[in-house]
């Protein structure tokens, strides 16, 4: 019965939200409740949340204070640079910037946060998107799928955890798997490149000087959510649009494209203009330039090597960052004020997700639709275990946390499998498939930073995502069989 209320609670939450029939907010916080009453433990409820946000508590308060850190190097110009450069190489193509959405996520994903890297690439990425009016969805899809492949480094989480669980070296399990992972990174770059044609089609291809025109006035902050002004104009030539929207034709914002598709730019009414990084604001700090890299890439470089807990690293670097660059308090005020609206949805939309979890977790949910799995997996299929695994990783990384997979679904298939002569270490590399599908997860803390800074709906993602992502998983493990890794 667990099992089957397991699934259904998951299957309502998914539906709900893609059909936007609830905010992901009230999803996270409502139905695992009814169904926690369903299972006849309403009243320990309260138990299993409160554990749910002891666990997810840590999470929370580093993308809170990331968020601040963050949103202050963009105010003082740290990616300034960044923008201009993705805006010269990609020369208003759309698909250049698709691509560069790809690279970016993937460089940038080097760090092992999630989070850290779709806050910056949706900093540099936003304003380009919105300016030649790309669907947000192709930005939000591509970055996470492309940031799930690179969350398999040893330092990402999926790797660290495999071994764990299994007691095997995370080197050897990630080095034999890099030819299959470079693999599964191609094709996140060859879907890069196909939707980059796809939007090239719809909107046409600018030249650079025709997307740097603009009829609005920038506004004198580093804003990367719009407000309303000006008219939505559009190129008669190759349909691409160079002006700021409101209003309008709330058609070209919101709704399906050739190929059935949201083309969501996020915003539901048309009523968000673009505001991109205008190069006189007041709050660029030029002279500190150096400084502020410095910090980052210090800050980086203690993430990578573990010196100090993530959200306590964060926590020192928001508050260098504010006194250093704005010494006054008002100034300081006012920093941390742009970035509480980001700071408020995505904590809460964390906390939110810790009653899913708790509830999930608590009632047995995640136990008993584990079991059930693996126990429908056919005895003939003992020696391709392996196979089975990397399948199995694509739906259950979505339907779970990797600490319930790794831990509770991966050593129960390592020991299925070598009672046929599986090695473990197949089975770890194997278990590292699901991750492209992994990052879009609702039970992805990150991902509400994704799509809540692009201002996405969580539904819209996930509808655009999710065969994306499945299939490059797909293309990674078939790669590992081919080159004999799993």
């Amino acid at each position: 019965m667990l099992t089957i209320l397991g699934f259904a609670m998951i299957a309502t939450f998914l539906v709900l939200i893609m059909l936007k029939k609830m905010s992901p907010i009230a999803a996270l916080v409502l139905i695992p409740a009814l169904f926690c009453v369903a299972v006849g433990q309403g009243a320990k409820l309260g138990d299993y949340v409160i554990e749910g946000v002891g666990n997810l508590a840590p999470t929370a308060a580093m993308l809170m204070f990331a968020i601040v850190y963050f949103g202050v190097m963009i105010d003082v110009g740290l990616f300034d640079p960044i923008v201009r450069g993705i805006l010269r190489f990609c020369k208003a193509d759309p698909m250049r910037i698709v691509v560069g959405t790809a690279v970016l996520a993937a460089i940038v994903s080097l760090d092992g946060d999630g989070s850290t890297t779709f806050m910056i690439t949706v900093s540099a990425m936003y304003p380009l998107y919105k300016r030649l009016k790309m669907s947000l969805v192709v930005m939000t899809g591509v970055a996470a799928t492309a940031n799930g492949v690179m969350n398999t480094l040893p330092w990402g989480g999926p790797t660290a955890r495999a071994a764990t669980a299994l007691k095997l070296d995370a080197g050897d399990i990630f080095v034999p798997m890099i030819p299959a992972l470079g693999v599964g990174l191609a094709a996140v770059l060859l879907l890069a490149v196909v939707l980059g044609r796809r939007e090239r089609k719809r909107l046409g291809m600018l030249t650079l000087d025709e997307a740097l025109a603009t009829g609005t006035a920038m506004e004198p902050e580093t804003v990367l959510v719009g407000a309303g002004g000006g008219d939505r104009t559009r190129k008669n030539s190759g349909g691409a649009g160079t002006g700021t929207g409101t209003g309008g034709d709330a058609a070209q914002n919101a709704g399906p494209d050739a190929d059935g598709d949201i083309d969501a730019d996020g915003d539901e009414d048309g009523d968000e203009g673009f505001k991109g990084l205008d190069p006189n604001r007041a709050t660029l700090r030029p002279k500190l330039y150096w400084f502020n890299a410095g910090l980052t890439l210090a800050l980086l470089t203690a993430m990578i090597m573990e010196l100090m807990p993530i959200p306590v690293l964060f926590l020192l670097g928001a508050a260098l960052a504010l006194t250093v660059n704005f010494p006054h308090m008002p100034d300081q005020r006012a920093r941390i004020a742009a970035h509480a609206d980001n700071v408020l949805n995505v904590s809460g939309m964390v906390f939110a997700a810790a009653v899913f979890t708790g509830v999930l977790s608590g009632t047995g949910m995640v136990e008993h639709m584990a079991d059930w799995l693996v126990d429908a997996i056919p005895a003939g299929m003992g020696p391709h275990m392996a196979i089975v695994t990397g399948i199995l990783s694509i739906p259950l990384t979505y339907f779970m946390s990797n600490d319930g997979f790794y831990f509770g679904v991966v050593p129960v298939l390592a020991e299925a499998g070598a009672a046929h002569g599986v090695s473990p270490l197949e089975i770890a590399r194997a278990s590292l498939v699901g991750q492209p599908l992994h990052m879009s997860s609702p039970l992805v803390p990150a991902v509400y930073v994704l799509v809540g800074m692009a201002k996405v709906e969580f539904g819209d993602h996930t509808r655009f995502t999710v065969k994306w992502a499945a299939l490059t998983s797909l293309v990674i493990l078939c790669a590992g069989l081919l080159f004999g890794i799993i």
